[in-house]
């Protein structure tokens, strides 16, 4: 493809991509770590929260009749765990972070991505402090409430601080870096778990406690990072959104091309009053709105939130003890945090759908296995577990299940929907992302426990064709976004053999984005 050099980087004169000559620098990096921290306070209360519902210390404080569930060996096996407020601890928090994360996309215009990440890193820490001190199921559930608040805004701004903050050949790395930060906080939530589980009657306490670490880590990192070049121009701030970008791309690079596309990028979203809402419901950003839905829908219906969050309950199920069930999860979170970080290497070498479509392959082979060997073989023990070799074969099937995921769906979640949105619908595309994962992840895991107990392992066969789905969809739908600026990304779109009908100015999308 022939191009032509500009300053600041090279410009495809046909193809509608530029590279900027943008390199990775300290004041990057260091940027890009400090939002993506905010994937810890996600991650460590995912982890901690499956690992506590299963502690008898715990059950026995808020829920002493699924205790006795437990121990009564004519129950089904199935449906131990089949209580709605003990769901109800876990799925609360999602229910509060869709909510919040509308709010936090409304708000974000006025005071900015890095103020949102604050915000949300603060409600964490008050939410943590309740949940240690709770006394009762009304406390601890207001706990979960005020995580999920800060929850919702974090995950409303990080991705995209990320994706807008990253260099674009290395956008897929550093916006990906959210996920590795979201399995090292499962990691350390289920480390904790594995000792805090050996604690009689307060052991809990200090587990949900916990939560105040990555909480004030959140904190203490927003004060030290500005907001992103392309939020503050979009809140009138263009000669600090210079500096900025100045400071994060070096002190000698040259970000004329760079600063310049984001203005008109933003010039042109100012164009139309609409709404942002309004205007991503409209016809010509259909492409945007169908994928930025989709692709949070399936991240949910792989099967593996509700693995990655229950994996606790589900290795009890099967048979393990309560601290061997822990240590299924820290086994289970090392798996994937080797995984993510695989994927931060790879993908932005091997593109977005490869992985997508990989992935998905793997994880609907291990789900179809993992029901196949539930259907055969759990409860045949006397109707309480399943012979131990076949418990361990679960294991070994959940982690590779947990790679696949970490390589591809688990990473891609965050990086396709924040980089795919133009400026003047980002905030609100990615909240509507962000609410209806956790609206979907609120019902899943409410309702998780009653379908297993009603469906037992045909609700992974479920999940197994929703995969199925899913990867005929990235295959014939979603167009490679690879290394492609965000201010270009419009380009991709209208070359696309089917989402270029919705695209306003066909001809004009297609051209190489210039500045004058």
């Amino acid at each position: 493809m022939p191009v032509r050099r500009m300053a600041g980087g090279l410009t495809a004169s046909d193809g509608g991509v530029r590279d900027y000559g943008e390199g990775v620098t300290l004041s990057v990096v260091v940027t890009c770590l400090m939002a993506a921290s905010c994937g810890l306070i996600h991650g460590y209360d995912s982890g901690v929260s499956g690992g506590v519902t299963q502690m008898e210390s715990f059950l026995d404080k808020f829920f002493p009749g699924v205790l006795l569930e437990m121990k009564n060996t004519k129950q089904d096996v199935y449906c131990k765990y089949d209580n709605q407020w003990l769901t109800a601890f876990t799925s609360s928090l999602f229910i509060a972070g869709t909510l919040s994360s509308l709010v936090a996309s409304c708000v974000t215009r006025k005071v900015g991505r890095q103020s949102i990440m604050l915000i949300g890193g603060v409600l964490f820490l008050v939410g943590s402090i309740t949940n240690a001190a709770a006394m009762n199921i009304v406390m601890l559930i207001i706990g979960r409430m005020l995580l999920g608040f800060g929850l919702g805004f974090t995950l409303q701004a990080a991705p995209v601080y990320l994706s807008e903050t990253a260099p674009a050949r290395w956008r897929g790395a550093f916006t990906s870096s959210y996920n590795a930060f979201v399995v090292i906080g499962m990691l350390s939530a289920t480390i904790t778990n594995y000792f805090t589980n050996r604690i009689p009657s307060w052991g809990w306490r200090v587990s949900l406690g916990l939560a105040a670490v990555p909480g004030a880590i959140i904190v203490i990192g927003a004060l030290f990072v500005s907001d992103t070049p392309s939020s503050l121009v979009l809140r009138g701030h263009p000669g600090k959104a210079r500096d900025t970008l100045q400071h994060i791309r070096g002190p000698h690079a040259n970000i004329d091309a760079e600063f310049r596309d984001i203005i008109h990028a933003v010039n042109e979203a100012h164009q139309n009053d609409m709404g942002a809402f309004q205007r991503l419901f409209s016809k010509q950003y259909r492409h945007y709105l169908v994928i930025g839905v989709a692709i949070p829908v399936f991240f949910e219906f792989t099967g593996m939130v509700v693995i990655g969050i229950f994996s606790p309950l589900l290795f009890r199920t099967v048979g393990f003890s309560s601290q061997e069930a822990i240590l299924g999860s820290v086994i289970n979170s090392t798996t994937n945090l080797v995984a993510t970080l695989l994927s931060s290497l790879i993908m932005d070498h091997t593109g977005r759908s490869f992985l997508f479509i990989i992935g998905g392959l793997c994880m609907l082979f291990c789900e179809v296995a993992i029901s196949l060997i539930m259907a055969t073989q759990l409860g045949k023990n006397e109707g309480v577990t399943m012979p131990h070799n076949y418990a361990t074969f679960m294991l070994i099937l959940i982690c590779f299940c947990t790679f696949s995921f970490g390589v591809s769906w688990a990473p891609l979640r965050w990086v396709v929907p924040s980089e795919i949105y133009p400026v003047e619908v980002r905030s609100a595309g990615q909240a509507l992302s962000i609410s209806i994962q956790l609206c979907i992840s609120f019902m899943e895991l409410q309702v998780f426990t009653a379908v297993l107990c009603a469906t037992k392992y045909t609700v992974f066969l479920f999940y197994a064709g929703c995969l199925l789905f899913m990867m005929i969809f990235v295959a014939v739908l979603l167009p490679e976004t690879k290394g492609v600026p965000l201010e270009a990304m419009g380009s991709i779109w209208a070359r696309h053999w089917y989402w270029s009908r919705f695209c306003m100015n066909h001809k004009e999308e297609s051209r190489p984005l210039l500045v004058k």
